[in-house]
């Protein structure tokens, strides 16, 4: 093993065994070469004054060399701030102002000690760092049976962890906290477990309220304190899009200092809270108590990220950190987000009317851009197929009953008609 992998592993032993102990195979062997070209041409960007021939990239007159048909269409922006490699953690700027903007957005985080957020390839990027610090063959991965696909691919397929489900809703239609505390209970023999915490939900919409955030973090308490060490991922891929009566903030700042057996882990970013889906900017940030244990895990990021995409766009950094300082960033998000929430009480209104209740119930929605169907009397996929090839419609069918919806991508006004369309396809098929 490297020696500063080792050095890191001592580290985490002394100030954060439990922490330790978590980490995968791949995990205890990952560092950041602090010896390497990396760190040679930072020492050089401070004391090179006369020539700096240690950087990766092309200069001409003292700047980023650059084709000037690109830098016409990115004239408001310094060739500097696009063109040169980002550091591998991310812009230094843009690490502090989405770390002021987390203390801002979650309340619970005041007071707390937690790392400074590095710079993702988005969130499927900050969710596999956290696969291939953790997860190792056979590890319990825990989740709701509503989640996102993706999760199957970054935590079972690439690491070969055991994903392990539970029903999302009990039958008051809440969270299922009680099937959480299971399913973690179940690890006592391995003495580990990864906990994956998505809201608002991907795809059913669904943030829990402070009441049942609380039985949560019960749960997840009751689990360390019957020993096993747990990893809790808040994926916050959908975080400020809440519009009702629900938790407003990410459970990130109340796992901190839960109990020695937890490390929370927060992966969120700029993807969905500021609309700029194809920027690929995300973020991880690790909630240890110890501030040397977080640098340790810093450090071994670093070198996942050093050793898979080496750094991260830096226009997209860029991009996104102006639109964090302007001035009217506030006001234009809380427009958009209003616009959102119109639609998504649009679907419950249209809903709720009862015009298609011998067809379908629907999974309980309170945040995010989607909303689940369960289908009463046809299959998912029989319907999606038949709303997509009959009337241009396109959804998502989730197992034998379940039909996502993206009222997201709905004009208020055509909510109403992609419901009838998705109705008179279930009368359609019955006859059939």
């Amino acid at each position: 093993m490297n020696p500063q992998a080792v050095q890191l592993n001592e580290t985490l032993s002394r100030v954060a065994p439990v922490v330790h102990d978590m980490l995968s195979r791949l995990g205890l062997g990952m560092y950041f070469p602090k010896v390497g070209i990396l760190n040679q041409s930072a020492e050089a960007k401070k004391q090179a004054t006369t020539f700096n021939a240690t950087i990766g990239i092309a200069t001409e007159g003292k700047t980023p060399m650059h084709l000037g048909m690109i830098q016409e269409t990115l004239s408001a922006y310094a060739p500097s701030d696009l063109y040169p490699y980002a550091p591998p953690e991310g812009k230094p700027e843009l690490r502090g102002v989405w770390r002021e903007k987390m203390l801002s957005e979650n309340p619970s985080l005041a007071g707390k000690t937690f790392g400074k957020p590095i710079v993702t390839n988005a969130l499927t990027h900050g969710l596999s760092i956290v696969a291939d610090l953790f997860a190792d063959e056979g590890d319990a991965v825990i989740m709701p049976e509503k989640n996102w696909e993706n999760y199957e691919l970054t935590f079972g397929v690439r690491r070969g962890a055991n994903i392990v489900t539970f029903p999302l809703y009990n039958e008051d239609g809440l969270f299922n906290s009680e099937g959480l505390l299971a399913s973690v209970l179940a690890q006592k023999e391995r003495g580990k477990a990864i906990v994956v915490l998505n809201f608002p939900n991907n795809p059913t919409g669904y943030t829990p309220t402070a009441r049942e955030a609380d039985d949560i973090l019960s749960a997840v308490k009751a689990g360390a304190e019957a020993g096993v060490k747990t990893v809790v991922v808040t994926d916050d891929a959908y975080f400020g899009l809440f519009f009702e009566d629900s938790l407003r903030e990410s459970l990130f700042g109340r796992l901190i200092g839960l109990h020695p057996n937890v490390l929370p882990v927060k992966v969120d970013g700029a993807t969905k809270e500021e609309f700029v889906w194809g920027f690929r900017v995300g973020f991880i940030t690790f909630g240890c108590e110890s501030p040397e244990a977080n640098e340790a895990l810093e450090q071994k990021t670093l070198g996942i990220i050093r050793g898979t995409v080496s750094s991260c766009s830096h226009p997209s950094q860029t991009f996104v950190l102006k639109a964090l300082q302007h001035p009217d960033f506030e006001k234009q998000r809380d427009e958009k987000v209003a616009i959102l929430k119109a639609r998504a009480n649009r679907t419950k209104q249209v809903l709720d009317a009862g015009k298609y209740d011998d067809a379908w119930d629907y999974y309980p929605f309170n945040s995010g851009y989607f909303m689940c169907l369960k289908l009463k009397t046809v299959k998912a996929e029989s319907l999606r197929r038949h709303a997509l090839e009959k009337f241009g419609v396109g959804t998502i069918a989730l197992g034998d009953t379940d039909l996502r919806v993206a009222f997201s991508c709905l004009e208020e006004g055509d909510i109403e008609k992609l419901f009838e369309l998705l109705y008179q396809g279930v009368k359609e098929l019955e006859q059939a």
